[in-house]
This record gives structure tokens, C-alpha cells and sequence, in this order.
């Protein structure tokens, strides 16, 4: 008997499902290798793969430019020679910076504290005081390989039993959140959003989910809030936010907040607040952990995996507790905790870095705000699409509709329809998405995830436009 096989791994190995980077990825991989092996005879009918599965700005086609005062302070500290050997290639803010962290640091290539590079941590607790009046300690924060990172701890050491212990997810999430219970045998306790109210967070689903989950013998442990949401991009009202605290007070929940999209918001009549905000104005003690990510915002350095977690009225012991489990894993990346210092710490009016980074930065929200509008406006055109108006993160949703045909011939394939729909679509135009099966659905409902980074959108909705309406024309309405 061979050593290792599927039935020698851990159970909770086989369970986890990551749909972000599942089939329709792997499957848009192989035509990307096949298009670059053959060139001009791949005999498929596009000549390009269109990644938009994955908030990924930078990535080849997706071409988001990287933020210049970043790479620049990257570079200085990846090689300190640079300063000398390209005198004047360098602002004074930039090598200010870079002496600075450098100080601080030395060469990135050592490990640095467990729980992240104090200075940069301070930086972090500078910042979050700025944005919501109220202190932070440096402490109590956490430099992560990227927000993921720190969530996977979060519900690694809150599943207390396993099968037993639930934490409750929205639906639809990001699959990070049942991909990590399912790891560490938690039970995910799913609420539904409200689509015809952009999706917003209805309390009285939450509290039914709770409710269910101990009618089973399950201990709802911890709520997770994502906002803006992803892949709704809805950002919440700072009432519903209060209620929320409020319901994880009645319920005994520690408050799980991935607000890695807080500076990714289109509308103007849309802000977002911290939760971290809200605790405090309340003078709430409910327990609080609160995350943020360099890969998203304007950054979109998702790369370099930077991310830190603030814990806000968890116990000191717990605290300690935390310390230990990431001191398992050394450090977080050097490069990514210098990104972070750089989002947290951007140039300010009057330095030399500023006029360029400003308008970098506006560029890129711009962009964002217009192929947003864009795309869903042009979805909405079209017969048996629906699609709500994302006012943050980088993501639409639309909905489907399938024909009895199209759900029986999905069926037939062993598919979930949307992703018998999500594959036909990559097949025919290049264009991966990431079905709703995959982020959680109502029954009986098709939705498909894609991101609003890509250019050339005319040509991009084009091309989901039509391909929708062959797709009915194939599978038509009885």
C-alpha cells in the first residue's frame, strides 16, 4: 500500500472547496498554456483568457499599474545600493522612508518579530486611530501573509469542538470563510443577504440562523461581517452596523470584520465606517477582530501578502495565546509588512511623493467607479440578467436565469447549472468567472461573480452580453 493516498489525508483536507481558484481557473489555465503554445492555432475561438475570477489588480491582462512610492520603497529596501548607484532616481520621501524602516528592520531577508515590525505596527495603530478617532495599540495588532492569513488563525482557535462549534457566514461570501471551516472542522452557519435591498444584512435572518444552529446542538462562536462585501460590494449603514454589535452582545459573539474593500467605495452617497468606530462610540466590550489587506484598496499588491488583524477587547491571555500560534510560522513577509507601512503611511500634501501618488490613486478609483457603472448598466439590458449596483469593493454579482433545459442538461453533466453556464461561457469566450454555487445561493436562484478590473470593458460586456443570449437561444424557455 502506497504511503500516502486520499484515504490516508486528513477528513477535513477532502472537505474544503475553494471555488476561486476551482475547476473554471484550472480550466482557464490550460487554454492560457495552450493560447502561448501555440500561437495563432490553438483552435479556440478567442485569443486571450480573461481572469476575472479573482480580485487579482495586477495580474497579466489585468494590468492595474502598481503604486510608484510603493515599488520605489521596496526597491530601496530590497537593495540599499540602489540610493548610490541611481543618485536623483529617488524622491527625498522615498529614501527617507526606506533609511527609516531600514533602521528599524535591517536587511529584509531576516525574520522579523513574530507578531510584525513594532515600527510598522505602530504605523498601523497611527493609522486606525486617524481614521476613527479612537487609540489603538500597536499590541494588540497583528502583521499578516495577507488578511487570509489572519482569519485562518481567527477560526483555527475558535473551533473549539469540532463539528459542534459554528461560526455564522453571509450569504453569499467569499469562500475563503467555508474553505477555512471546513479545515479546522467548524461548522459554517450561513445567513442570506438581501438582494432586493442591495444586499443588505437583515438582522432577523442572522438570529434565525442562530437559533437553528443550537435547536442542532451547535455553539454559534463568531459573526462574520464582510464590508464592503465581497462579491456584493455593499457597504453597510452605520445603524445596521450598531444593531449588529448589539446582536453579537445579546448572542455572546466575537464580531469577525473583513473590511480589507474599505477604500474601495464608487458612490458617492456610500462611506465606509470601521467597526472598530462603531465599538467605541457605543462603549460596546464585545469581543472584536478587524482585518485589512495590501492586495485590495488601490494597492492591489496581492503578491507580496501583507495584511495585519486588530483585536479589539480580547483578552490579554488570548492575546498571548495568538502570539504563539503565529510565532509558529516565524514572521509575516518583510515586502509585505513594508506594504503595509506604504498603505497606511502614503505620502502627505507637500511631499515630494504626493502629487504623483494622488493622482495614481485617483486614476485607479476612477476606473474602478467607471467599468462598475458601466457593466451594469449594460448587464441590465439584457433579458434574464439582473444585476444590483455594487457601490464598494471589486465585484458584481448578477443573476441569471436558467431555463428547465439548461438546469437538466447541467444536471445531466454532473454541473451545478451556474457552473454548467460559468464553463460554457470560458469555453466559448475566454471569460472566467466564478459561479454563485461557489459564494452560496437561495435555492433555485444562479448568480455568477466577476471583477470590475478588467479594460476594454465595451468589448469585455460585449462579449457577456452575447454570449448570454446564444446561450438562451440554446437552451430556450419552454
Amino acid at each position: 500500500m502506497a504511503p500516502i493516498t486520499l484515504d490516508s489525508l486528513n477528513p477535513a483536507v477532502l472537505k474544503v472547496q475553494y471555488a476561486v481558484r476551482g475547476e473554471l481557473a484550472i480550466k482557464a489555465e490550460e487554454y492560457r498554456v495552450k493560447l502561448k503554445e501555440n500561437p495563432g492555432q490553438s483552435g479556440l475561438p478567442f485569443n486571450q483568457v480573461i481572469s476575472s475570477n479573482i480580485g487579482n489588480p495586477q495580474q497579466k491582462g489585468l494590468d492595474q499599474p502598481p503604486i510608484t512610492f510603493v515599488r520605489q520603497v521596496a526597491a530601496l529596501m530590497e537593495y540599499r545600493e540602489l540610493k548610490h548607484l541611481a543618485p536623483g532616481a529617488f524622491p527625498k520621501d522615498v529614501i527617507a522612508r526606506a533609511d527609516e524602516l531600514y533602521e528599524e528592520i535591517g536587511s529584509i531577508g531576516a525574520y522579523s518579530h513574530s507578531q510584525g515590525v513594532p515600527l510598522i505596527r505602530k504605523s498601523v495603530a497611527d493609522f486606525i486611530s486617524d481614521r476613527d478617532g479612537y487609540p489603538a495599540d500597536p499590541n494588540h495588532i497583528f502583521l499578516t501573509g495577507g488578511a487570509s492569513a489572519g482569519v485562518s488563525l481567527l477560526i483555527s482557535m475558535l473551533i473549539s469542538e469540532p463539528m459542534k462549534s459554528g461560526v455564522l457566514i453571509p450569504i453569499p461570501q467569499y469562500p475563503l470563510y467555508t474553505a477555512t471551516l471546513a479545515q479546522h472542522s467548524g461548522e459554517p452557519l450561513p445567513y442570506h443577504l438581501d438582494e432586493s435591498d442591495e444586499w443588505n444584512t437583515d438582522l432577523a435572518t442572522i438570529e434565525a440562523a442562530i437559533k437553528e444552529a443550537r435547536n442542532r446542538g451547535v455553539v454559534p462562536k463568531a459573526l462574520v461581517v464582510i464590508n464592503p462585501g465581497n462579491p456584493t460590494g455593499a457597504v453597510l449603514e452605520e445603524e445596521t452596523q450598531r444593531k449588529i454589535v448589539q446582536l453579537c452582545k445579546t448572542y455572546d459573539l466575537v464580531l469577525l470584520a473583513d473590511e480589507v474593500y474599505q477604500a474601495n467605495i464608487h458612490r458617492p452617497t456610500k462611506h465606509f465606517t470601521s467597526f472598530k468606530r462603531i465599538v467605541r462610540e457605543m462603549k460596546s466590550d464585545i469581543a472584536l477582530v478587524s482585518f485589512h489587506s495590501i492586495s485590495k484598496g488601490v494597492s492591489g499588491e496581492c503578491g507580496r501578502r501583507g495584511g495585519y488583524f486588530e483585536c479589539t477587547n480580547i483578552p490579554e491571555d488570548v492575546i498571548a495565546m495568538m502570539y504563539k500560534m503565529v510565532s509558529v510560522g516565524l514572521c509575516p513577509p518583510l515586502q509585505g509588512q513594508i506594504g503595509v507601512d506604504c498603505m497606511v503611511r502614503p505620502p502627505k500634501i507637500g511631499d515630494p511623493s504626493y502629487a504623483l501618488w494622488k493622482s495614481e490613486t485617483d486614476t485607479i478609483h476612477a476606473a474602478l467607479a467607471q467599468r462598475t457603472h458601466q457593466m451594469v448598466t449594460e448587464l441590465n439590458k439584457v433579458e434574464g440578467v439582473t444585476c444590483v449596483d455594487s457601490p464598494g469593493a471589486l465585484y458584481l454579482y448578477p443573476k441569471i436565469e436558467l431555463s428547465k433545459k439548461a438546469v437538466e442538461a447541467a444536471r445531466k453533466a454532473g454541473k451545478e447549472p451556474d457552473a454548467f453556464y460559468a464553463l460554457a461561457l470560458l469555453d466559448a469566450t475566454g471569460i472566467c468567472v466564478v459561479p454563485g454555487s461557489g459564494f452560496g445561493q437561495k435555492e433555485g436562484e444562479w448568480h455568477y461573480r466577476l471583477t470590475c478590473l478588467c479594460p476594454g470593458v465595451e468589448e469585455y460586456v460585449g462579449k457577456l452580453v452575447k454570449f448570454h443570449e446564444e446561450f438562451s437561444k440554446k437552451y430556450p424557455k419552454e
